[in-house]
């Protein structure tokens, strides 16, 4: 089983643990008011599942991004805990806008708010506030994550500068189809959450896009593994599918006739649908990167999930203390 075997992964582990406890604490304060104070005044107006769906998604958020955090160190990639990193500024942003989102939702309401807005500011003022703390050293230990994994990755690699630059571009793809998941299921539990009284066949599509999705993102890891091109060609063919779907979902969210509907929730949409537009270009682009990679010697060194157990005994700072061995023995002649 695999554990922690330095202090700077045990630092990450430990920071992103305490980030989601504090975090979690405090959203879930502020649902529980929402629930108590404001929840029986909603009546049913979509606006009530602003804050649960907000909830929801950080629940959701801090969990996978410990998922995140462990397959990081255990599989020895530095890409992914740089975009781990970057997914807590996005988060950072996120609850930056939930304080404004939240206010927006409750001028609909027929009863006061002040009280809730009063009780609850603090909490949602310190929320942003503890993800930049936690971003400021997740970057400090990535760097210092950074020099540890180079030594272990130059004994599993070797020394040949273009199989370096090939698995290089492998630990990126891998990483974006991580976070592609993350971005389109955020996306998509909001969009259901604001349509689920509105059935009609967009709501089944979206729902059954889940699983679709998911094995997906399976298939593109597992077919990248193996170097299948055939394979590579659907799945980068199914990128541009869904490229063209997040497209008409953000267009279509702002027209006139439709834009309504999505406005209880149309700044958070927009960011998730943004970032994920951005992240399936950089995973086609990367997608291409790999199959021409193809029949280049990478296969043997990618076809397991992780560095080998001996490529773990020694890291970066691990340099031979020459100083400190015995001279060689050699005669003295009088």
């Amino acid at each position: 089983m695999w554990r922690p075997n330095s202090v700077w992964q045990w630092a990450l582990i430990l920071i992103a643990f305490f980030q989601a406890a504090v975090v979690l604490s405090f959203e879930g304060y502020v649902f529980a008011r929402f629930q108590v104070k404001l929840a029986p005044a909603a009546d049913g107006k979509p606006e009530e599942l602003t804050i649960p769906t907000f909830l929801t998604l950080f629940i959701f958020g801090c969990i996978y991004q410990l998922v995140l955090v462990i397959d990081a160190l255990r599989l020895k990639n530095t890409i992914q805990v740089i975009g781990i990193c970057l997914l807590n500024v996005a988060e950072l942003v996120y609850a930056a806008i939930q304080k404004d989102q939240l206010r927006d939702a409750f001028d609909s309401f027929q009863a006061p708010t002040e009280d809730f807005l009063r009780e609850t500011n603090p909490f949602l003022i310190a929320v942003p506030c503890v993800l930049a703390v936690g971003t400021v050293l997740m970057s400090f230990v990535a760097w210092k994550l950074y020099n540890e994994f180079a030594w272990t990755i130059y004994k599993h690699i070797s020394a040949d500068l273009r199989l370096k630059r090939r698995y290089l571009a492998f630990q990126i793809y891998i990483a974006l189809l991580k976070f592609d998941f993350f971005f389109f299921l955020g996306f998509t539990v909001q969009f259901m959450v604001i349509m689920i009284n509105i059935h009609d066949y967009e709501f089944g599509l979206t729902i059954a896009a889940i699983p679709v999705t998911i094995l997906i993102l399976f298939m593109a890891a597992y077919w990248t593994r193996k170097e299948n091109r055939v394979g590579m060609v659907i799945i980068i063919l199914l990128y541009f599918a869904a490229l063209a779907y997040f497209l008409f979902k953000l267009i279509r969210m702002y027209q006139p006739s439709q834009r309504y509907i999505y406005e209880p929730a149309l700044a958070p949409l927009t960011c998730f649908g943004v970032i994920t537009v951005v992240l399936i270009v950089l995973t086609i682009i990367n997608a291409c990167v790999c199959m021409y990679n193809f029949g280049h010697g990478l296969m043997p060194h990618v076809a397991t999930r992780r560095v080998s157990a001996e490529d773990d005994k020694v890291h970066m700072t691990d340099v031979p203390n020459y100083s400190q061995a015995s001279a060689p023995n050699r005669m003295v002649i009088d």
